[in-house]
């Protein structure tokens, strides 16, 4: 343990208390005994995801937080199958045989740049590169808590099937799904579950954002600066004359897009003129094809940056995703178990926790937000077109197969993702709490499409419809080999 506030936290909040509120009077004597099982082991899998959390392992990196996984589904029972699509820390657990084939998605990869302690002031850890902030570290033993789950009342109740659990490396940015989905391993799921931390409870019918990742690398001719700059033509040069025709074009394009940059290599001294530099650009749109006409925009201001400034520029489309494709009857049912199952109660002790840090929100955002709200679930929005202004992988699950997702408060209410305050919360026993919530939702909502598969049936319909019948999905990223190396 890193500090006296977090084994505090763990002490409290993992074994002497209760982890959530259950709505014990509408749940059958199966589903309490499918939740008290779980109940039995959050401990265990907060200690995963708390070793995931402290090795804060980034994109296609993650090779101990992935062989973690791996073992836990192989000492219960499971096939695993690892490096799969090409990418050494993705895996597939199998367990059962038949239809119907319930797959459960487990991400693990941390975000550079942020670290934090588990407390709730700032306290940044000098020795790591990166942290926790979107909460994959509780993602990951989440969804394996469920598929354990799942498999132990596969094998109590006689029923047939198949439950499988995807390791699913990079996320944040690096669109390892999109591999794992070129590579044909969705094509005999029945229905996909997933799930992500939060600071609030939902299992809304949402979209997401589509989105396009490349580093633009411009290359010119090294120069003494103040001797003979006549001789030079900066590659940092063409990167600013890029970024400043990009910030032109923002006037000039839908308003809902969203477009962020960082120089990531500028040179390395004033008095050299670089000879190369490289920006890391994201493009994000809600519609597919506006997403593509501008991301060819940006293409031509990249090149005319090269040629403004007489150096080479070259890019690499890393990664590229689609909108997530919600199916609203696949929501419901995931709400109906999420409210069975109830939001996140909190000790007098994380309760003093998240009032201390929803003091560093500010007035204008978290800070009108109540501890108390992790205990609510959200009501149910009967809409198929909700927008998070974020962008995941699982879109392109969602076009390939029915997919189905909910939001569990990990994180005290208030909470912004990719934040230091969402490292703090996802270290503590607020954030193993949040994980059982997500655990538990997901475990009641497959063991439901395997006993009726009627729900399957309507799912699909459904699906269908919404995605369109002359749909043919084509990767964004292209042909590109998994860009292994993007973190490095």
């Amino acid at each position: 343990m890193r500090n006296k506030t977090l084994s505090r936290l763990l002490v409290l909040g993992l074994g002497l208390f209760p982890t959530v509120l259950h709505a014990q009077a509408t749940l059958t004597k199966e589903q309490q005994d499918v939740l008290k099982g779980l109940d039995s082991k959050s401990a265990h899998y907060g200690e995963l995801s708390r070793q995931i959390w402290d090795w804060a392992e980034v994109g296609y990196q993650e090779q101990k937080s992935s062989a973690l996984l791996q073992d836990e589904l192989t000492k219960e029972g499971f096939s695993v199958k690892v490096g799969i699509a090409g990418i050494p820390t993705a895996f597939v657990a199998t367990f059962g045989s038949g239809k119907p084939v319930i797959g459960i998605l487990a991400e693990y990869d941390a975000l550079p740049g942020i670290t934090q302690d588990a407390t709730p002031e700032r306290k940044p850890i000098d020795t790591k590169k990166a942290g926790h902030a979107c909460g994959h570290n509780l993602f990951g033993p989440g969804s394996v808590a469920s598929a354990i789950a799942v498999k132990n009342w596969l094998q109590k109740s006689g029923k047939s099937g198949t439950i499988r659990l995807y390791g699913t490396p990079a996320e944040e940015g690096g669109s390892g799904k999109v591999y794992m989905v070129r590579e044909g391993l969705f094509n005999d799921t029945d229905v996909v579950l997933h799930w992500h931390p939060a600071d609030r409870n939902g299992a809304d019918p949402s979209t997401s954002l589509a989105n396009i990742t490349a580093k633009f690398r411009f290359r010119g001719i090294a120069a003494h600066a103040a001797a003979s700059p006549e001789r030079g033509r900066s590659a940092l040069d063409g990167v600013e004359s890029m970024n400043y025709m990009i910030n032109m074009m923002r006037e000039h394009i839908p308003s809902d897009t969203r477009i962020h940059y960082v120089i990531t290599k500028g040179g390395e001294a004033p008095n050299v003129v670089p000879d190369f530099a490289e920006v890391y650009y994201y493009v994000r749109h809600k519609n597919r094809q506006i997403l593509v006409d501008i991301w060819k925009r940006m293409v031509k201001a990249a090149e005319g940056a090269g040629l403004g400034t007489e150096t080479k520029m070259e890019y690499e489309i890393i990664g590229g995703v689609y909108n997530l494709l919600p199916v609203e009857s696949l929501s419901q049912l995931m709400h109906k178990n999420l409210s069975l199952v109830g939001g996140v109660s909190y000790t007098a002790e994380e309760t003093r926790f998240a009032e201390k840090l929803g003091e560093s929100f500010g007035t204008n955002f978290g800070a009108i937000r109540k501890p108390g709200e992790a205990a609510t679930v959200s009501p149910f929005a009967n809409k198929n077109d909700l927008l998070s202004s974020a962008s995941t992988d699982v879109g392109d699950v969602s076009w390939v197969v029915p997919t189905v997702g909910l939001s569990a408060a990990t994180w005290v209410p208030g909470t912004a993702a990719h934040s230091w305050q969402a490292v703090a919360s996802s270290g503590t026993s607020i954030g193993v709490k949040g994980m059982m919530v997500a655990a538990k939702s997901l475990s009641l909502t497959a063991i439901d499409l395997f006993k009726d598969p009627a729900l399957i049936q309507k799912a699909r319909a459904d699906w269908q419809q919404a995605r369109g019948a002359d749909f043919n999905y084509e990767a964004l990223l292209g042909n590109r080999k998994p860009a292994l190396d993007y973190r490095k």
